[in-house]
């Protein structure tokens, strides 16, 4: 399926469903996306998460119905999928800027937001550099950790920044290895990769800092996983990061999978991969970032 009318399909099951739905899951479900891909594009392409976005036209419909006046406030609660009136109202004040009870008295406080709608904004000048390349399988091996897809933005980079912070800042700045974890650490090239997969089904994703496993024994607390043999788009990005990395991701999500008629993707994962330049924060500094995709299916002509 082409990758806007997932997404649009993806609003309109959200839609269908609003009261019921039970997350993010479930909708990629429906739209036969992976949870991960369908999160990290509907973030790009509308600025909330699945989650943002069903709960902001959950309080939206609330105050509709408070003003109204149709409901007692504990049934509101429920029917919009809070516990207890006290977390309702909460969740409503925040978003709202005014408690349930003030809604009745000024209606005018209401914060309209209503059903989105997808559209593609051809921009000029800025040709994605990118290449298409097949891969046999290959292994890594690094430090993984399993992340949800609501604050994954937020801990991602913690995680980088314990890992480097425990176990690779005395090898960067030029300790020569102690032990067997330090060993593969520097032959592997851990911190080459960042990896994300999505296997966990509604639980999240798996989140992997690696490098290329090369065989051998593996050490306690790390972990080898194996890509199968796929068809990779390669996007290149040049600049300080995270900043070139994360205008790259955008575009993908937001230009280039929606305009695509060649390709859509292949595999609930992906990879970003750095460079070995020191100076991250450099205005050349060389990172990518790996899609698997595989070539859309041929339509008939309709005869």
């Amino acid at each position: 399926m082409d990758w806007l009318e997932s997404i649009r399909r993806s609003i309109d099951y959200m839609e269908a469903h609003l009261l019921t739905l039970q997350g993010a899951a479930e909708v990629a479900d429906a739209v036969h996306l992976s949870p991960f891909y369908l999160q990290k594009g509907f973030k790009v392409m509308t600025g909330y998460s699945v989650a943002e976005y069903v709960r902001n036209r959950r309080l939206y419909l609330a105050a509709l119905d408070i003003i109204a006046g149709k409901e007692k406030m504990i049934d509101l609660a429920f029917r919009y999928g809070y516990d207890t009136p006290e977390s309702f109202s909460r969740a409503f004040s925040r978003f709202h800027g005014v408690t349930p009870t003030q809604m009745k008295t000024e209606p005018a406080s209401l914060k309209v937001f209503l059903p989105l709608k997808i559209k593609i904004t051809i921009q000029g000048g800025n040709k994605m550099d990118f290449y298409v390349e097949e891969r046999d399988s290959f292994q890594v091996i690094g430090y993984e950790r399993c992340f949800a897809f609501e604050d994954s933005y937020q801990k991602i980079p913690q995680f980088w920044s314990e890992v480097c912070g425990q176990k690779m800042k005395s090898l960067c700045a030029g300790k020569a290895p102690e032990n067997e974890e330090e060993e593969v650490i520097c032959s592997s090239g851990v911190g080459k990769y960042g990896i994300c997969i999505d296997d966990m089904g509604k639980t999240g994703f798996r989140y992997l800092i690696a490098g290329d496993y090369r065989g051998g024994k593996v050490p306690e607390g790390m972990t080898v996983y194996e890509f199968p043999a796929l068809t990779w788009a390669k996007f290149r990005c040049t600049g300080p990061m995270p900043e070139a990395l994360q205008a790259v991701n955008t575009k993908i999500f937001s230009e280039w999978l929606p305009g695509n008629p060649e390709y859509e993707i292949a595999f609930p994962g992906n990879v970003e991969w750095y460079s070995e330049a020191s100076d991250m924060r450099a205005a050349d500094y060389e990172s990518e970032i790996w899609i698997p995709v595989r070539r859309k299916a041929a339509v008939s002509p309709e005869n």
